[in-house]
């Protein structure tokens, strides 16, 4: 298994100049992330399939353990203040519980059980998305939960570093970056950590912006949660809808903090008729505004 694998270019690694080793794991970091662009056509697949299906009431599910749990875990936390994802639309299933976010839980990765245990008690099912990631792709814990939500209907990723993996047999979407062996044989929270960081980013990204949650390079979701994000806000609403940050503010005053609507109100409509009109955009500022320039609403 290549990320078990010791390299011999680093058998004495421990013993070289320490600019050098340093230097030497910096141009594995980036090795890493170069290795993600193979998977492109994967990831770009499994994340458009994932926002077609998510709709009003789907959830994105994390699994995974150790490392790659904690990356997963990371990833979904970052959802709602960024996006406004909502808390209760996301689901963690990591090996050993939350207690394992911070110490090992000595044989929780290989509890299949529990893997299938946690999929049948959260109900997942065909609107539901399920990320699995292990950089072996074989942790029995993250495949049999995998497995099991991909027999209830979900649309399943699996992420591995392991070209053949059970994980990736066992999603609807596979997604393979071979980062091979790493400086430390089996420090997976190096090279492998790194791409699959990588790539979580890509797909739940990729998933917000198909899902109109980022208008002209702008997080038009975002939580407005404390004062830089307020300025912060005030200056989007700004640029969009071509008024002065005072009169943005004024309009986020009113609408809660929220930009699309705030953009719409500082356009001269009243917040329930802004709101009527993102309703029948699905959300969707670009789309509003491209049916409020045709003259369609």
């Amino acid at each position: 298994m290549a990320t078990e694998d010791v390299d011999p270019r680093f058998t004495d690694l421990d013993a070289w100049p320490f600019a050098s080793a340093m230097e030497a794991m910096w141009d594995g970091q980036m090795a890493a992330v170069a290795a993600v662009r193979s998977a492109l056509p994967a990831l770009t697949a499994a994340a458009a399939a994932a926002a077609e299906v998510l709709g009003e009431s789907g959830r994105l599910v994390y699994v995974g353990a150790g490392t790659s749990g904690r990356v997963a875990v990371q990833d979904g936390a970052e959802l709602p203040p960024t996006f406004d994802w909502p808390l209760e639309r996301i689901v963690f299933a990591m090996a050993g519980g939350q207690d394992a976010l911070i110490s090992s839980v000595e044989g929780a990765e290989d509890d299949t059980a529990d893997g299938i245990r946690r999929m049948e008690e959260a109900r997942i099912g065909p609107a539901d998305v399920v990320i699995g990631v292990a950089a072996s792709g074989t942790t029995p814990f993250t495949v049999a939960a995998v497995q099991r939500a991909t027999e209830r209907g979900a649309v399943t990723i699996g992420i591995a570093n392991n070209a053949g993996a059970p994980l990736l047999a066992a999603a609807r979407f596979p997604v393979l970056v071979e980062t091979g062996s790493e400086l430390i044989a089996g420090s997976t929270r190096m090279k492998a950590g790194t791409a699959q960081k990588v790539v979580l980013n890509l797909i739940s990204t990729g998933i917000m912006l198909r899902l109109g949650r980022v208008y002209r390079g702008m997080m038009v979701n975002m939580r407005t949660a404390n004062a830089k994000l307020k300025l912060r806000a005030q200056q989007m609403v700004a640029r969009i809808a071509g008024c002065d940050v005072e009169e943005a503010a004024a309009a986020l005053q009113i609408t809660h903090g929220d930009i699309k609507l705030a953009t719409l109100v500082v356009l001269g409509y009243a917040p329930e008729a802004a709101a009527g009109i993102l309703a029948r955009s699905g959300g969707n500022l670009r789309v509003a505004l491209s049916d409020i320039a045709d003259g369609t609403l």
